[in-house]
């Protein structure tokens, strides 16, 4: 059933985030030999429920996926066929949509300080028949700067509201003052909007991972831009309240209560213009899987080290927000009924970068670990791969599916340095932004 069958007061099942003992251990083990460590591995299936839920929680409302979170291939094509939109952060995001099979119309994109070479090519690719695009400004000049390029199409404006939460300070972002035009000049861009093209939407955002009492915040922000949606002219079609539905990483959080936060959004929306919500971290956390391999194990007197094969290059988010996420070792057990299982001991989890901010977990309780463990990292679906990079020129990991289907192939030191091979060229081979699909190439 679509969420557009359905209606507010029937109820969509919520289940509990998956956790790393939710994965078919032998089948991870087998996926690991094949493809070797770091590797991360998605569950389409895992992606397409996610996106059913959300549908169903919110069955009046224009659903986006925001595609920053995971932009792979398989995600892209398994939101799409799920019926969801695309809430894109770039040109390069833009082009992994429609190539990924999104229609023009179920496009938009959210233009954060947008570097020209990125609205040059998104008016070009509008030019070539995607004029459904809808482009989201957050400056008036970002307006102008699409005016001179000829752009007259379907124009939303990011507002600041003022308000904002989040799961660290780096990602609140509905107070910060690079997102969006001030609340108190909202009418006059909406004005100017509509002379440079279409005016259609406003959009905010109240900042990424927000749950618990954060979910506050974002009622505040839904009443407010439901009430500048009524006082404007021309009135806008829809107004999109943003993402950042929190995901609960560690056990001890309790789990998001979807239907809640509809229930709630739909209260604090009183206007005539149709809600949207923008979700990404909910759509695909818990559908994918870091595993890594255990390379060296050292003893100190403050605890006993682990070090293992995939570090802030491979997933950055403990590094970069000090996020928890869930290791679970599968070469051992602590409270199984094995005979032979290793007795738990408190270890720290760190990756191959000369740097103290390379640690995975601390004070991790795992089965006393040896060297060529398997340890696997949970929710690591969102903005786990998508993060990756290239630092002390390590190649990033490949990601494949559950069911061995290769999404991404492991760079080789080759592809690091492919582009100071070609440096004798005129600059422009490879200027293609168009995203090649990978999956058919050995990991």
């Amino acid at each position: 059933m679509s969420g557009s069958d359905r209606t507010a007061g029937e109820r969509t099942t919520n289940p509990p985030v998956r956790r790393p003992a939710d994965w078919d251990a032998e089948r991870l083990r087998s996926l690991a030999a094949e493809y070797g460590t770091p590797l991360y591995v998605l569950d389409p299936d895992r992606v397409r429920q996610n996106c059913e839920r959300l549908l169903g929680a919110f069955p009046d409302a224009t659903v986006d996926y925001a595609v920053k979170a995971n932009t792979t291939r398989t995600v892209l094509e398994t939101v799409e066929q799920a019926g969801l939109g695309a809430e894109c952060a770039s040109a390069g995001e833009v082009r992994r949509a429609l190539d990924a099979g999104f229609p023009a119309e179920r496009v938009r994109y959210t233009a954060v300080n947008p570097p020209a070479a990125d609205l040059d090519a998104v008016v070009d690719w509008w030019r070539e028949g995607g004029d459904g695009l809808t482009v989201t400004v957050g400056a008036r000049d970002a307006l102008d700067a699409l005016a001179e390029r000829g752009y007259d199409g379907r124009l939303c404006v990011r507002v600041n509201p003022g308000v904002g939460a989040g799961h660290h300070e780096k990602v609140t972002t509905g107070d910060a003052p690079q997102f969006g035009v001030p609340f108190d000049r909202a009418d006059e861009v909406c004005t100017a909007a509509d002379d440079v093209g279409e005016f259609v939407g406003l959009h905010a955002h109240v900042g990424s991972g927000v749950s618990g009492e954060d979910l506050s915040a974002h009622e505040v922000l839904v009443a407010r831009m439901a009430m500048l949606a009524d006082e404007l002219d021309p009135a806008p079609e829809f107004v999109s309240v943003g993402g950042g539905l929190g995901v609960p990483y560690s056990r001890d959080e309790p789990p998001l209560d979807l239907e809640s936060v509809a229930d709630a959004t739909r209260d604090a929306f009183d206007c005539d213009a149709r809600l949207a919500v923008e979700p990404g971290r909910y759509v695909v956390a818990d559908a994918g899987i870091l595993l890594t391999e255990a390379t060296t194990v050292k003893e100190t007197e403050e605890t006993v080290v682990v070090g293992v094969d995939a570090g802030m290059t491979t997933l950055l988010r403990p590094a970069l927000y000090d996020a928890y996420h869930e290791i679970r070792s599968l070469s051992g057990t602590v409270d199984g009924d094995d005979r032979h299982a290793r007795d738990p001991t408190l270890c720290l989890v760190a990756g191959p970068v000369c740097e103290t901010a390379d640690v995975l977990g601390e004070e991790r309780v795992l089965p006393a670990p040896e060297r060529g463990d398997l340890l696997t990292v949970g929710t690591t679906g969102a903005y786990g791969y998508e993060m990756a990079s290239t630092y002390n020129s390590r190649p990033r990991p490949a990601v494949v599916t559950l069911d061995g289907e290769t999404v991404a192939r492991r760079e080789t030191l080759a592809d690091l340095t492919r582009l100071e091979a070609d440096g004798d060229d005129d600059g422009t081979r490879g200027a293609d932004t168009r995203t090649a699909d990978t999956r058919g190439d050995d990991a």
